[in-house]
């Protein structure tokens, strides 16, 4: 990597939505050089205003305007020492082919997507560069402007600093290879460590994604459906489901919480008082957070759902193990992309 034995970095954020806006935004205001390469309507408002990053544990990081570097041309991929892919699945492949037109064969490749497919794509478009998975365990959500206005009366709003919060905790883990990108990417407020089972931990994390759908049609915060015993044993059934399946198919998966990936099911079944004391880690995220997947519904945009319980319904057809829970939310988020008319209301007992 270019530049890799110097403490700051060249850093593009490919793609960059909630997650790489508040990454980078943090790298940048340690010192790193940044580029968000994005789309206009997100990036302008940054450009003009820069950025206020925040968080559930009391967080609060002004990062100025001249302090990062907004694009849409993916030319600036030429500049880079690391590349960030930070897109949704759904962007992973046309990302792929425009790091492999612009980005330095040398510069370090990581995946800070969800799921555990899109590295493996990223993998067969860009062979022999050093590319990583990474693990993100927390979600960010916008907290002001995200477009220009489109109206004159909506000028005083659009002029408020766009925002960006991080609702729950944990530390982002990336794949172990050549150099210590961790130590370099480790900046206040942002801890990154490596591991040498990245997949375990991508699976680990895929079991608590599942619950990304079931936030969004529950149309509660994560904390409210949580709290929701209700709510927990369908998130339970869904993780015992996808748990069988990956035994089936001889994948072990790292659990990303203190409590063992086994247990998760039956901790989820308990009673509110009993799950509240043992789970007290999993309630670490702020009262109004909704999952990423909700937050898309609410926008109108296609979910990963295909990445997430898709992955697992693929998984249990190729080795013989029903997917009858997953089945189902599928077809439930399905149903809400197409009305695109916000987050449906439902109980537990209708899935």
């Amino acid at each position: 990597m270019s530049g890799q034995g110097a403490k700051s970095l060249r850093i593009v954020i490919a793609g960059a939505g909630s997650i790489g806006c508040f990454c980078g935004g943090l790298w940048a205001a340690a010192g790193h050089s940044v580029t968000l390469l994005g789309r206009g309507r997100i990036l302008m408002p940054i450009a003009q205003r820069g950025l206020l990053l925040t968080d559930y544990a009391g967080l609060e990081q002004q990062v100025e305007a001249r302090q990062l570097r907004c694009s849409e041309d993916p030319a600036v991929l030429a500049e880079a020492d690391l590349v960030v892919v930070a897109v949704k699945s759904n962007g992973t492949a046309a990302m792929g082919r425009l790091i492999a037109q612009y980005a330095p064969p040398d510069a370090p490749v990581l995946s800070f997507q969800n799921a555990v497919t899109n590295v493996e794509l990223l993998r067969q478009m860009l062979p022999g560069r050093d590319l990583r998975a990474a693990m993100v365990p927390f979600n960010v959500v916008p907290t002001g402007p995200a477009e220009p206005p489109e109206t004159p009366g909506a000028a005083g709003a659009a002029s408020a600093q766009p925002g960006y919060h991080r609702a729950s905790s944990g530390e982002i883990l990336i794949a172990k290879g050549r150099g210590h990108l961790g130590r370099f990417l480790s900046v206040p407020g942002l801890p990154v460590g490596e591991t040498e089972d990245i997949t375990g931990v991508q699976w680990g994390k895929l079991l608590i994604n599942l619950n990304n759908a079931l936030n969004a049609l529950s149309g509660q915060p994560l904390m409210t459906q949580l709290q929701s015993r209700h709510w927990r044993r369908l998130m339970a059934d869904q993780i015992a489901e996808a748990l069988r399946v990956m035994q089936a198919a001889g994948l072990r998966p790292v659990s990303t919480t203190p409590l063992p990936v086994w247990m998760t099911p039956h901790i989820l079944r308990l009673p509110n008082w009993a799950f509240t004391r043992i789970a007290a880690q999993m309630l670490t995220i702020d009262p109004t957070a909704r999952s990423s997947m909700a937050q898309d519904l609410m926008q109108g945009r296609i979910t990963e759902v295909d990445a997430l319980q898709g992955e697992i319904q693929r998984l249990g057809q190729a080795h013989g193990v029903a997917t009858p829970v997953c089945d189902v939310v599928i077809q439930l988020i399905r149903q809400a992309e197409m009305k695109k008319a916000g987050l449906p209301k439902l109980q537990p007992g209708q899935i």
